[in-house]
C-alpha cells in the first residue's frame, strides 16, 4: 500500500511553498483588483498613424486632469489604460485628444465602474464566499453526524478549502507582476467555481473514510485514513484529469487573452482541490486524531 500520510509533512511544506511567494507579493504590493471592485475606467486603444510611447499617453491624460492612471501594451500594439472613474463626457474629451495627438486612434474596449457600485461588488463578494464557507461547515458536519468527531470532518474540509483559495490568490499574485493579471469578475467567478469543487473532491474522500471506520474498527486510525486515501486516490485523479484539467487546459492555450487567465486560475485552482482532498485535509484528520502539535516543538512530557 501506498503510505501517503507517512509523507503528510513533506507534502504540507509543498503546498507552503507555492502560497507563501504569492501571500508576500499581496502583503506588499496589496490586492491588485480590476475596475470591477475599485471603480474606475479601462479604455483600450489602438493608433492608426502613430506608436506614442506609454509615457506620452500618461502624460496626455494628466493634462486632462484625471487620476490613477496607468498604461500598458499589449503584444499586438494597443494601449490598455485605466485611470479613475470617467463619465461619457470625459471619455470623448480624451479620445478627442487622443485623436489630436496621436493622430485616428480605434476605441477597442471600454469599461467603466462607479466607485459606489465598485464597493457594493467588493462586499457581495466577500459575503458570497464567506457564506459558501458557512454552508460547508453545516453541510458537511450534518452529513457526518453519525461518526465520532463529525466536527472534526467540517473543520478539516474548511482548512483545505483555505488551502485551495490560498493557492489560487498566490497564483494570481505571481500572475500580476509577471502578465499584468487582474483580479475581476471573471477571478470570483473562477473562486467559487474552485470552493465548489473543493468541497465535493473533500466530501468523496471523507465518505470513503467514514465507510471504512464501520468495516475496519480495528485498524489504527492513520491506516484506516491511508486506506481510504489509496481506494480514492485513482477515481479522484482520474475524474479531474478527464472531465476538467485537460478542457480548461486547451481553453488557456487557444481560448485568447481575454479568458487565459480565467482558465489558468481555475485550472490551477481545481487542481490545488484534487490535491488539498488527497493531501491536506485527511491528513490533518489524522494530525489531530493523534495530537501531533503537542510533539512539534520538541518531545512531549509525559508524567512518570
Amino acid at each position: 500500500m501506498i503510505d501517503i500520510l507517512g509523507k503528510r509533512y513533506w507534502l504540507f511544506g509543498l503546498s507552503l511553498i507555492i502560497i507563501i511567494p504569492g501571500l508576500l507579493i499581496l502583503a506588499f504590493s496589496g490586492l491588485p483588483l480590476s475596475i470591477d471592485f475599485t471603480g474606475g475606467t479601462l479604455l483600450e486603444v489602438t493608433f492608426d498613424n502613430a506608436s506614442p510611447a506609454p509615457a506620452e499617453v500618461l502624460a496626455l491624460f494628466e493634462s486632462l486632469n484625471v487620476r490613477d492612471v496607468t498604461v500598458q501594451t499589449t503584444d499586438f500594439g494597443a494601449f490598455v489604460i485605466r485611470s479613475s472613474f470617467l463619465d461619457d463626457a470625459a471619455r470623448e474629451q480624451v479620445i478627442t485628444q487622443m485623436e489630436a495627438r496621436f493622430g485616428e486612434t480605434t476605441l477597442l474596449r471600454y469599461d467603466s465602474v462607479g466607485p459606489a457600485i465598485g464597493e457594493q461588488v467588493t462586499q457581495r463578494a466577500a459575503l458570497a464566499v464567506g457564506v459558501a464557507a458557512l454552508a460547508v461547515i453545516v453541510y458537511i458536519i450534518f452529513a457526518f453526524r453519525g461518526i465520532q468527531h463529525a466536527e472534526r470532518y467540517g473543520l478539516m474540509a474548511i482548512l483545505a478549502m483555505v488551502h485551495d483559495v490560498a493557492v489560487v490568490f498566490s497564483v494570481a499574485a505571481i500572475g500580476s507582476v509577471l502578465l499584468g493579471w487582474e483580479m475581476d469578475a471573471l477571478f470570483l467567478t473562477a473562486l467559487l467555481t474552485v470552493i465548489g469543487f473543493s468541497v465535493q473532491d473533500k466530501i468523496v474522500v471523507f465518505d470513503r473514510i467514514r465507510e471504512n471506520a464501520n468495516i475496519l474498527r480495528r485498524l489504527p486510525y492513520e491506516t484506516l485514513v491511508n486506506h481510504s486515501i489509496v481506494q480514492t486516490l485513482q477515481r479522484s485523479i482520474n475524474t479531474q484529469l478527464m472531465t476538467v484539467e485537460f478542457l480548461l487546459l486547451a481553453l488557456a492555450l487557444f481560448g485568447g487573452v481575454t479568458l487565459q487567465e480565467f482558465a489558468i486560475i481555475l485550472l490551477v485552482g481545481l487542481l490545488s482541490g484534487t490535491y488539498s482532498s488527497i493531501f491536506i485535509a485527511a491528513p490533518l484528520l489524522v494530525v489531530w486524531e493523534n495530537r501531533e502539535w503537542r510533539t512539534w516543538f520538541g518531545r512531549s512530557q509525559t508524567p512518570a
